[in-house]
């Protein structure tokens, strides 16, 4: 089918949600970009977001309701990525049964009418957006990052420097078994001092 890259595509951009969420500490959650202004989102409250946004246009938009609360019973950090990852695979086994006329089916996105496969491809870029916000609070708070989509500054910098891709765990599943032990990321290399940017101050 034509449109399975869109299936592909959610799959591994649930991993990448849940890759950056693995990255954050338990106490990280009520973290704000800057603490005494709401304006930016909490940790914590971009878990909530990321849950319910996603349970929202799925229902609503596409038409695909898992018959479960979007949010845990404990609003902790491995309980949301629990409940995401049962959330998403189950949507992603309804994404697989679908077909071309589904995906050019027309239905509302909010105010304006629009195929499934448009509102999808908007979905993916929505998570992407509050992804990268949740990367630049953990560089805030001085973490290191492992790949999300290629090399990281803490893989070895550019791509260019043949910088390797390092994803902090090789499967889904290893990230849930290794984060429910306490974490069990990949190594990352000793940092060596090299550029890292293209335009190094």
């Amino acid at each position: 089918m034509k449109y399975d890259f869109l299936i592909d595509s959610y799959d591994t951009e649930a991993v990448k949600v849940l890759s950056v969420w693995s990255e954050f500490r338990d106490d990280d959650l009520p973290v704000r970009p800057k603490f005494d202004d709401p304006r930016g989102r909490s940790v914590h409250e971009h878990m909530v977001h990321q849950c319910v946004s996603e349970d929202t246009w799925f229902r609503n938009m596409l038409g695909i309701d898992i018959g479960a609360p979007p949010l845990p019973e404990r609003e902790t950090r491995f309980e949301f990525m629990t409940r995401y990852a049962d959330a998403s695979r189950k949507r992603l086994d309804r994404l697989r049964l679908t077909d071309e006329p589904w995906w050019e089916g027309v239905v509302q996105f909010f105010d304006v009418p629009r195929s499934r496969a448009w509102v999808m491809t908007r979905r993916l870029t929505h998570s992407s957006h509050h992804r990268g916000q949740q990367m630049a609070m953990l560089r805030m708070l001085g973490r290191d990052l492992h790949s999300n989509y290629g090399p990281t500054a803490d893989t070895g910098g550019l791509m260019h420097n043949h910088a390797p891709t390092i994803y902090a765990y090789a499967s889904l599943d290893a990230l849930l078994n290794g984060e429910r032990l306490g974490g069990a990321k990949a190594p990352l290399p000793a940092r060596r001092g090299e550029v890292l940017t293209e335009r190094p101050a």
